[in-house]
């Protein structure tokens, strides 16, 4: 452990080293790569503006440097190369195992715009209901779009509702699609973990599992003499890991725990397409859709537990798996060209999402011996349809260049539904003493069947221009009506000044929103809610539903928010240097309630007998529902340093530093009202807070070199991760667990032959590192030796080879 940890740091520093030490020769006018000027279309619709020149950050992140590494999900990929993207690997919880969120600047993953070609992308039917990052939103699931259809990723780190509209408080994710006419490719990839795990219960030695095996291929073709048509086509196979420990309850002692990763088998299919009609217009859309089967498991239920086991079925316990099946489609259709001097972009676009749960090797006690063994437990299906028109033109008004005049509106219809299980998934047997529904997953009943709808209409206005020669700005507002809670304005004013043509400063002001999503307004169910070891009947209700409505809840309003940010741009040569600091402040933003708990046992007034009295017309012992007002504030600093050298002998050679530090408070948190408790109790407590503050790191630094030369290349990345806090539920925060601050190297090494053929060997978590263990006084059962916060997983080594080819 002591080689290891030293090889580590020396493996950094010399990254740093290099990478200082190259910015310090290219600030000298030592030799150096040309400037490559990355155009970019996310946070400007002025066109020809490069990555450098833009008034807000963004990042671009090319569909090469997401395919040279082992991982091939999206967001996991895209969290190694954007330093304030989080995406943590979460295990038993339900669905998120499956659809598993990813986060910006440490805000909520629903806080970040997600777009496909400039338009809006629709979310995951999956609401995150368990306690992992992200509880209580609905977010995209970036995995569902393959990265061999993708040319690059385009990432705006700064509010921008008011160019784009809801959910861009944390900043705007852009897919661009691979537009091509000709050529293609096709890679195979296949890894597995290659690790050692030495447990505080005797789990110890070498672990080989989470064998993945990915396809993925592209072709290129014309349409007609000048358009392009696109396939892109990706197939995984992921077995499951497990890092449980040994179960000393039972015997022989033994592992009966699965905590890792889930299995998943997933294909997905693109095609983007673009055709000119004539000399000014153009058709262009595109068709997307996967289907991913993923299996998790739930906790392990022991031979003696008399309330969900019934021992005639599993003498020796049983463990639930959860059957997560996804279909995610998506399309659009647009046609763009020039009306009166205006650029005019006209389109539809529509996502779907469909998810349907079944859960397997389970029981519903209440119907004992007699009990199936597997159930259909229902699903959830969310839908948007969006029409944009879009229109700008450059205006010369006597500026230093011409204003850019953009406007437009958006028309936006969603859908949400709810479909029950079969009977047996949620009814209560004949036996009444034990639990009742599928254990691990308690299916849909018919009262929580939803089917419900909103629309959305916004307009905005978007200037932005150079008003001297150095001095440039934009100005933008954007009005937003929705059918279900009113309407919102947001605002932003940017600018930036180039003291010289290699320093600039660039800030921005704005105002943003996020409307509550259908499903924090409409999601329901009943389920088996641990807290402290004893397990309550909870139901997740609407806050406007009758047991919502007994409890103090009301109708949703939008969060809102407000950005603040000023950067700084430097360039000389081949070297590049970013620095941006921001602030973010989120007020009533849309948080899960504590649950509330009842007692029909309890003295009467106590607040859990009055909360037992007013669920019971409703059958319930327990319920939670979303509320408003929580306040939040962050304040960071993203900092991205790039370095690029051609030496003739020795190569090209690509050089990164990019670090964010992120620092997150909430700043208020709501009450019960009194007339509906006795005693004053928060709906948002101690550990929801401290999940918000302190879930994530706040601090990540990645150090990456890419190295080519002729035939060969390599990569060599070392990111660093702060330590994030798995809050318990005791108050004096002895059940708190740390991750601990770790580095994790990453390092391939890749060879081109003749005939375009491309083979790469590497390593993932290269020395092997694991997170801090949960201490066995938090951990009893050793099922769970890892929090669900790490920021890079608990699975260890990571070992794999791709071949790949290009025509």
């Amino acid at each position: 452990m002591q080689y290891r940890t030293l090889l580590l740091a020396a493996v950094s520093a010399t990254s740093l080293i290099s990478t200082a030490a190259l910015a310090q020769t290219a600030s000298n006018g030592g030799p150096a790569g040309a400037e490559v000027q990355e155009i970019v279309v996310t946070g400007t619709r002025t066109t020809g503006r490069s990555r450098l020149d833009t008034l807000a950050p963004v990042d671009v992140v090319t569909s090469q440097s997401l395919q040279q590494r082992g991982v091939t999900e999206l967001a996991a990929a895209l969290s190694t190369t954007v330093p304030s993207i989080s995406f943590p690997r979460p295990s038993n919880t339900d669905g998120t195992d499956a659809v598993r969120p990813a986060t910006l600047r440490g805000q909520g993953p629903d806080q970040t715009l997600v777009l496909v070609n400039g338009t809006r992308r629709h979310v995951s039917a999956l609401l995150n209901t368990n306690g992992s990052v992200g509880r209580g939103s609905a977010a995209v699931d970036l995995n569902a779009i393959p990265s061999t259809a993708l040319e690059r990723i385009e990432v705006l780190r700064d509010g921008a509702a008011a160019q784009y509209g809801s959910d861009a408080i944390a900043g705007v994710v852009n897919l661009r699609l691979r537009e091509a006419a000709t050529g293609g490719g096709l890679s195979v990839t296949y890894g597995q973990y290659e690790t050692e795990f030495d447990g505080f219960y005797g789990r110890d030695g070498n672990i080989s599992d989470g064998a993945t095996t990915t396809v993925s291929g592209w072709q290129g073709l014309p349409l007609g003499a000048d358009g392009f048509l696109t396939l892109s086509a990706e197939y995984r196979d992921r077995e499951n890991t497990n890092r449980s420990d040994i179960d000393r309850r039972v015997t022989p002692n033994r592992i009966t725990s699965r905590f890792g990763d889930a299995d998943v088998e997933d294909v997905s299919f693109y095609a983007n397409a673009g055709k000119p009609l004539g000399d000014v217009w153009e058709a262009y859309g595109w068709f997307g859709v996967q289907e991913r089967d993923a299996s998790s498991a739930a906790t392990f239920r022991t031979p003696t537990d008399a309330n969900q086991n019934v021992p005639a079925v599993y003498p020796n316990g049983y463990l639930p798996k959860l059957a997560t099946d996804t279909s995610d489609l998506s399309a659009a259709l647009g046609v763009r060209g020039e009306i009166a001097g205006f650029n005019a972009d006209f389109n539809v676009a529509y996502g779907k999402n469909d998810i349907n749960f079944g859960v397997r090797d389970t029981i519903n006690p209440s119907y004992g011996a007699a009990s199936q063994t597997s159930f259909e437990a229902g699903g959830l299906e969310y839908s948007q349809t969006v029409f944009s028109a879009d229109f700008s033109r450059g205006v010369d008004v006597g500026l230093a260049g011409p204003l850019n005049v953009a406007f437009g509106l958006q028309a936006r219809t969603e859908t949400f539904e709810i479909n029950q299980g079969e009977p047996t998934s949620y009814n209560r047997g004949p036996i009444t003493n034990v639990s009742f529904g599928s254990r691990g997953f308690t299916g849909f009943s018919p009262s929580n069947e939803v089917d419900v709808d909103r629309d959305a209409v916004g307009v905005y206005v978007d200037l932005e221009g150079q008003l001297t020669d150095k001095f440039s700005a934009s100005a933008a507002v954007r009005y937003e009506d929705y059918s279900d809670f009113g309407s919102n304005t947001s605002g932003k004013v940017s600018a930036r000044y180039d003291f010289t043509p290699a320093f600039a400063l660039r800030g921005a002001v704005s105002s943003g929103f996020r409307a509550p999503s259908l499903q924090q307004q409409y999601y329901t169910a009943t389920s088996i809610l641990y807290i402290n070891g004893v397990p309550f009947e909870t139901g997740t209700y609407p806050s406007v539903s009758p047991v919502g409505a007994a409890l103090g809840g009301q109708a949703l309003d939008p969060e809102t928010s407000r950005n603040y940010a000023l950067g700084l741009v430097y360039r000389r040569g081949a070297f590049e240097l970013t620095v941006d600091a921001y602030r973010i402040e989120v007020e009533d933003r849309i948080v899960l309630s504590e649950t509330f708990q009842g007692s029909a046992t309890a003295a009467p007034g106590t607040n859990a007998r009055v909360i037992a009295d007013l669920l019971a017309p409703f059958g319930a012992t327990a319920a939670r529902f979303f509320i408003n007002g929580v306040d939040t504030e962050t304040n960071g600093i993203d900092v991205v340093a790039r370095y690029r050298i051609v030496d003739p002998q020795a190569g090209v050679f690509d050089l990164t530093a990019a670090g964010n530090i992120n620092e997150f408070e909430v700043t208020k948190t709501p009450t019960a009202s009194a007339s509906i408790l006795p005693t004053p109790t928060s709906l948002f407590g101690r550990q929801a807070v401290l999940r918000f503050e302190e879930g994530a790191p706040k601090q990540k630094l990645t150090l990456q070199g890419d190295w080519s030369r002729e035939a060969w290349g390599a990569t060599l990345r070392t990111t660093f991760y702060g330590s994030a806090l798995s809050p318990g539920t005791l108050a004096n925060g002895s059940a708190d667990s740390e991750t601990g601050v770790r580095g994790v190297v990453d390092l391939e090494a890749r060879r081109t032959f003749p005939m375009g053929v491309t083979v790469a060997l590497g390593a993932d978590n290269l020395f092997d590192v694991y997170p801090r263990q949960i201490p066995p006084n938090l951990n009893t059962t050793g099922a769970a030796p890892f929090s669900s916060f790490s920021p890079f997983g608990f699975n260890g080594r990571f070992l794999y080879g791709r071949v790949s080819v290009r025509w």
